[in-house]
């Protein structure tokens, strides 16, 4: 029987939830399932993911590896990678972003890159990091999306990649993400907008199977724009690039009013929309699957997955997070990973 995937699960932020959601994601009854179709490996600290065991108080072993196993473990046992940090971690204090956090969570998502670029893991799960945190250190990275480009050489390549989020029945993707509201117009723009598109085609295809996939594309202003009267961002620049997607044989239409298009599509009219902005297609999303949804980077050449949340300092390191999210985005890398290897050529 041949092994099963192997899934590299990055910490996150280790004053943030990733390490809660993380163990609580492989005890019990969701990790004796995960590990009925996955083998698993943390990439973060051995130090902070044994800490957050005792607080939690879940019956687990962690153990340290220094290198991939290529046989399932126990379903008992929580292997960790911790990778050589520059910048040593401190006594870890939840919910207060530092220097040394930012360094770290950066650390482990280009270990968790190097592996999946590799061949050595076959897909990437992240738990959520902090961006101020990321910024203290020094990287000018918004979020994971674009640090994952630049790391899988997307971006040297000229390629393309975006943020989609899934849950329910929406799949989402965005043209702008995380930027000031105020700085949304002047980012919609008709290069923006088709490549959008573009890549909510391509993630239907070759991450959900559809074949002939229908996209429904958002208008940024409301009633549409009004023909004008509140605003012109829809026949300037959303309607040209539709047609522009169309002549390149997609599927899509649009602009719709944003009110009404994510009901449409929760009934069923389309299997891709794609947003103006981040609130524009999270607040309906996560309306309907909080807690459930999935981040999804579209277009790079190893396969990533998250959870639909930030580090939620608030909570962290009381036992208070849910790990419904990471527990979705494993089963969804897991059924992206199955649908791949059923419809990869058969070359015996």
């Amino acid at each position: 029987m041949p092994n099963l995937p192997l899934l590299g699960i990055t910490m996150g932020d280790p004053a943030g939830i990733g390490p809660e959601v993380i163990v609580k994601t492989l005890t019990g009854t969701s990790g004796a399932e995960i590990r009925q179709h996955n083998r698993v490996v943390v990439i973060g600290s051995f130090a902070v993911i044994s800490q957050i065991s005792r607080i939690l108080n879940l019956p687990c072993t962690i153990e340290r590896v220094h290198e991939l196993d290529t046989h399932e473990t126990a379903s008992d046992v929580i292997q960790v990678l911790d990778p050589p940090l520059t910048t040593p971690l401190p006594d870890i204090v939840y919910g207060k972003p530092c220097v040394a956090n930012g360094h770290a969570q950066v650390a482990y998502i280009k270990e968790a890159t190097r592996l999946a670029m590799t061949g050595k893991i076959e897909a990437v799960v992240t738990a959520p990091i902090t961006k101020s945190a990321m910024a203290m250190a020094g990287y000018g990275y918004p979020g994971h999306t674009e640090l994952l480009a630049d790391l899988t050489g997307v971006v040297d390549s000229g390629g393309e990649s975006g943020m989609m989020l899934i849950g329910g029945p929406l799949r989402i993707m965005f043209v702008t993400t995380h930027t000031a509201l105020g700085t949304v117009p002047s980012l919609i723009q008709i290069p923006a907008v088709t490549k959008a598109i573009r890549l909510a085609d391509l993630a239907a295809r070759e991450l959900f199977g559809i074949p002939s996939p229908r996209i429904g594309v958002a208008a940024l202003n409301p009633h549409a724009g009004e023909d004008g009267l509140f605003g012109t961002e829809e026949v300037d620049v959303i309607l040209p690039a539709v047609e522009q997607a169309k002549r390149a044989d997609i599927n899509c239409s649009g602009p719709f009013p944003a009110d009404t298009l994510f009901q449409r599509a929760s009934k069923g009219a389309f299997d891709v929309l794609v947003a103006m902005y981040h609130d524009q297609g999270l607040i309906p999303l996560k309306l309907v699957a909080f807690g459930q949804a999935v981040n999804i980077t579209v277009g790079l050449p190893i396969l990533r997955t998250s959870v639909d949340h930030g580090t939620a300092y608030d909570i962290a390191g009381k036992g208070l997070a849910d790990p419904g999210s990471l527990i979705q985005a494993i089963h969804t890398a897991t059924t992206i990973l199955h649908r791949q290897t059923l419809a990869a050529p058969n070359t015996n």
